[in-house]
């Protein structure tokens, strides 16, 4: 009995250490690299930080709101079941801005010959495994066939549902365009064979042509794509300068007293494209996702012209439900211009 007591326990020991070296090696394997450089004050020579007030949300976090969560409710809708956008026009001559929805965080913005799209996301999953993570719950509201040669391409950090990296590959492979990134994350793209890349830090400029150029300004989030590359590489929101007005994409992000900054550093803001999804429960979600009452917030205090909604309806992040966005961004909204549009519908802006 005895002999048969430690035999059970050598193999119960064999099978959790072989099972923790495989997470380990799949950890490691799916981690991105991380950014090298001087010490700035949102870098301390290892890993980004975000502003004062930030409250990171560790492992326990996680594992706790693993255990107690209660997800709302989703409904698949395929492809019978959607209307697609219009094809779009090839490009847009003049400096009228042309946005169309396309899903999540997903948009082309066509304006001064330039075809821009911000964290385009084809994939049926946001994760990095096909057969797990969270799954898609309605088409894109455009043809991936339907897209018009992409000039730039905005990535604001390299989460799944943000850079994913099957979409950049067939863009990349198509297209061959410029993709802009926050400090490190353009160094997964290379990694990947994607190398026609800029890489920018909170509050610098990069001039795409004559009269357009991008800035990445503040935002607070985090950044991992496996176990060991937390905050290696940064987020970022992005502001397109043009003639007819000023265009700010958010990314992704949580609250806190920088958008006035941004208001300040780029307006007028003609049209701003923020969050209003994954944001429930508030005590873990509430450091890196804004709700709808912060979203309403922010577009006050960058000073949009025009807003538009986006990270809802697509994939199940949180535990808000399909529509808990669209109910709660309908009680925070008064006589704001923030809308919300469906995916494949385009706002033009003269």
């Amino acid at each position: 009995m005895k002999n048969a007591a430690i035999k059970i326990s050598m193999v119960v020991f064999i099978t959790l250490a072989t099972i923790i070296i495989l997470f380990g090696i799949i950890g490691y394997s799916i981690s991105a690299p991380g950014y090298s450089g001087s010490e700035t004050d949102h870098f301390d020579g290892k890993k980004f930080i975000n502003r004062e007030g930030y409250e990171d949300k560790g492992f326990a976090d996680l594992l706790k709101w693993m255990l107690i969560r209660k997800p709302g409710t989703w409904t698949e809708k395929t492809e019978s079941e959607i209307e697609y956008g219009e094809k779009p026009a090839d490009s847009i001559s003049d400096s009228t801005q042309v946005i169309t929805y396309i899903n999540h965080s997903t948009f082309l913005i066509q304006t001064d010959g330039l075809n821009m799209l911000t964290d385009p996301v084809y994939s049926k999953r946001v994760s990095p495994f096909s057969f797990m993570g969270p799954k898609r719950m309605r088409p894109p509201g455009i043809r991936f066939g339907d897209l018009p040669k992409t000039d730039v391409v905005l990535i604001s950090h390299n989460h799944y549902d943000h850079l994913d990296i099957e979409t950049l590959k067939k863009i990349h492979k198509r297209d061959d365009p410029l993709f802009i990134t926050p400090l490190g994350v353009d160094l997964y793209l290379h990694k990947k064979g994607i190398t026609k890349t800029a890489s920018l830090d909170w509050w610098q400029s990069y001039s795409v042509n004559n009269v357009v150029s991008i800035s990445a300004v503040e935002a607070q989030h985090f950044s991992s794509r496996g176990m060991f590359d937390r905050d290696k590489t940064l987020w970022a929101g992005f502001v397109i300068e043009s003639p007819n007005g000023n265009m700010y994409f958010a990314g992704d992000t949580g609250y806190n007293n920088f958008f006035k900054k941004i208001g300040n550093e780029y307006g007028p803001i003609k049209t701003a494209l923020i969050p209003i999804g994954a944001y429930i429960p508030r005590w873990f979600m509430s450091p890196v996702h804004v709700d709808p009452a912060q979203a309403l917030q922010i577009h006050r205090e960058v000073g949009a012209e025009l807003s538009i909604g986006m990270h809802y309806g697509t994939f199940p992040l949180a535990d808000d439900g399909e529509m808990d966005p669209i109910n709660d961004f309908e009680k925070a909204i008064t006589s704001e211009h923030f809308i919300l549009i469906k995916e494949g519908q385009s706002i033009k802006r003269d």
